[in-house]
């Protein structure tokens, strides 16, 4: 039986848990089937249309269905039974890589088709990329957590070195129709360690949101979290740019170099020996340089790539630059993945991965859509430069959006809350709830504590708040309230669960504040029935 072994097992070692390193190599495989389908499809469409824009359509196919389904696989993923979610999209993927397959076996593929399979190919990944992102501290302990993260993305480009030259050869071998039949049966591993995983159900106290609900509290946590905010902007910032490589690679290949399938498999496959051996850097660099200076050397790096690949007229030099672009694009990417996980507690951990999925998956889409459009009108080589100087003013961000070290802060639940003092239990539908908390501030510290009170006002709404102020008593000097309000009494039963060690190290701090050897006095009052 697959489970999750203990800390004593080594907590810096991920692929010591059973779990996590049965899926981390399923994955790799089906990774290599989706590099393989990439392939394939991008140049199936080069030999169906010569337009640039149906083929950076591919990568636009493929990355869309983020847009209206990323958030609500994070909602679901958050409240149902993960490993049940997972397998029915992987079941999805696997139909939907069958019907191509068969279909351009028998010669019935067009361009719409073709863009409809991958499209729902995108569907599958856009509903399992949340989960399979939210499961990682499930199946490692916290410290072991950054290295997991890192072995996830050294897992995407080992399988982007070894799938697209894969695919290519098989496509110059087999054809197409090979490379997405076994697609399809390179999702197979994956399907085989989740019904085979054991997952423990985790005890509730509280009923689980509704749908709607949490959508409405991904949606808040996302506006309040200063530090995801912050992974959001760098994101957009490097993969809007970013995605002009990957969309204008297959014309490149093809009319810039003259290659084959083979030969643009073996591009793709020098990006991904790039990133894989970056990846292995990055695991010592990570211990001596902090995150900040790391994304701004991968993005710099990875903006000269994309001038240099401009500019290359010969195959072994663009399978040069590729290889550096590789060792950027592992390197941004590490550090933002990192960083997003690092920003949400596990309540909220899928959807606000989701959003930082969406928020990855939309840049490389519009992106795709703005370098298509841009080359279809000009040249290849303009929309290139265009991205490439992009990405370097985009370095600018990272002045005052810095990236914090991968430790990050402790997001685990604290518990510290004392339990609602009530005479009779409220029913859990029971709302508004207003909640005060009253200090006793000596005056003369009024304004620094005012101040430090108020940096709560996004930790209240981040967990569930709807309202939230601060009030000072005229007639008392240095009685200070304050108030919060939630929509319902199991909302602030959550806000109970939600809580943060670091919230509690931040409270300790604010009651220094507070005069008297009693705690702050805090009453909850409901709204008359």
């Amino acid at each position: 039986m697959l489970e999750k072994m203990s800390e004593d097992t080594g907590s810096a070692r991920p692929l010591s848990y059973p779990v996590f390193r049965a899926l981390w190599i399923a994955t790799i495989v089906s990774n290599v089937g989706t590099w393989m389908h990439d392939v394939g499809a991008g140049w199936l469409m080069t030999s169906l249309s010569p337009s640039p824009l149906l083929v950076a359509l591919v990568q636009t196919a493929t990355t869309l269905p983020m847009f209206p389904l990323a958030l609500p696989a994070g909602a679901l993923a958050d409240i149902v039974d993960r490993r049940k979610m997972l397998l029915a999209a992987q079941v999805l993927g696997l139909l939907a890589a069958m019907t191509l397959a068969m279909l351009t076996a028998a010669g019935l593929v067009s361009p719409g088709i073709l863009l409809a399979a991958t499209f729902m190919l995108g569907i599958a990944a856009a509903l399992s990329a949340p989960v399979f992102q939210a499961i990682v501290p499930e199946l490692v302990d916290r410290q072991a957590l950054p290295d997991a993260i890192a072995l996830n993305s050294l897992g995407v480009n080992i399988s982007r070195a070894v799938g697209p030259a894969l695919g290519g050869a098989i496509v110059a071998i087999a054809g197409i129709p090979a490379v997405f039949a076994l697609n399809a049966l390179s999702v197979l591993g994956v399907l085989v360690v989740l019904v085979t995983w054991k997952r423990p159900q985790a005890a509730r106290t509280l009923p689980p949101e509704h749908f709607f609900g949490a959508l409405k509290a991904g949606y808040r946590y996302t506006r309040h979290s200063p530090a995801l905010r912050l992974v959001l902007i760098r994101a957009m910032g490097f993969f809007l740019f970013g995605s002009a490589l990957w969309a204008m690679l297959p014309l490149i290949a093809r009319r810039g170099l003259g290659l084959d399938a083979a030969g643009y498999g073996v591009l793709l496959g020098c990006m991904g020996a790039g990133a894989v051996a970056g990846a292995i850097l990055l695991k010592r660099v990570r211990t001596i340089v902090p995150a900040n200076p790391v994304s701004v050397a991968a993005t710099l790096l990875f903006a000269l790539a994309t001038l240099a690949l401009a500019r290359a007229s010969h195959a072994w030099v663009a399978g040069a630059v590729l290889f550096l672009a590789g060792l950027g694009w592992i390197g941004m990417l590490t550090s933002l993945n990192v960083a997003a996980h690092m920003a949400a507690p596990g309540w909220v951990k899928a959807r606000a991965l989701a959003v930082y999925l969406l928020t990855f998956q939309g840049a490389m889409t519009c992106g795709s859509v703005l370098w298509g459009t841009l080359a279809t009108g000009t040249s290849v080589t303009t929309a290139l430069v265009i991205a490439g100087v992009g990405q370097i003013l985009a370095v600018v961000l990272a002045v005052r959006w810095r990236l914090p070290q991968h430790s990050g802060t402790d997001l685990a639940p604290s518990h510290h809350w004392a339990d609602p003092v009530v005479s009779v239990q409220p029913g859990m539908d029971r709302g508004p709830v207003l909640i005060e908390i009253e200090y006793r501030v000596e005056p003369s510290r009024l304004v620094e504590f005012v101040f430090a009170l108020r940096r709560f006002k996004s930790v209240r709404h981040r967990d569930g708040a709807i309202r939230w102020d601060v009030w000072e008593d005229v007639a008392e000097p240095g009685r200070i309230v304050e108030t919060f309000v939630v929509e319902s009494w199991v909302e602030h039963q959550r806000q109970h669960e939600r809580v943060t060690r670091a919230d509690q190290l931040d409270q300790d701090l604010l009651n220094e504040y507070h005069l008297g050897d009693k705690p702050p006095v805090v009453r909850h009052l409901l709204r008359p029935p």
